[in-house]
């Protein structure tokens, strides 16, 4: 299987509030950079452009977008909701019904690609 085909059958994978978010992340992710490429790390899928990005993964009751390098980024809109100890990775978990505020986490993926370039 492609990385590709690994991402399609992990959100398949939850039938449940979680496919459909994920499946909306990966999409702002791949509109925000045509030249993602996605790869399949750490039983999950990551995205990448000159380095890596960011992975989405699904935990029992939340979706997690991660940052890399998310430490050296700016986040203007306060997205970011984990990972604020770390010194390099951010993340933004999504709990059920919680909004994906698209042009933000666009605004942040060309930002991180911007950090690989």
């Amino acid at each position: 299987m492609t990385p590709s085909q690994k991402i399609d059958a992990q959100i398949a994978s939850y039938a449940d509030w979680r496919s459909p978010v994920m499946a909306k992340l990966r999409a702002l992710i791949l509109e925000a950079d045509p030249q993602m490429i996605e790869e399949w790390k750490w039983e999950t899928g990551v995205w990448m452009h000159n380095g890596l990005v960011c992975a989405v993964s699904g935990f029992k009751d939340h979706v997690k977008i991660n940052f890399f390098k998310g430490a050296a980024m700016k986040d203007p809109k306060h997205l970011f909701n984990g990972g604020l100890d770390s010194k390099k990775h951010r993340s933004i978990d999504f709990a059920q019904n919680d909004k994906i505020d698209e042009a933000g986490i666009k605004a942040l993926v060309k930002e991180a690609v911007l950090l690989n370039t």
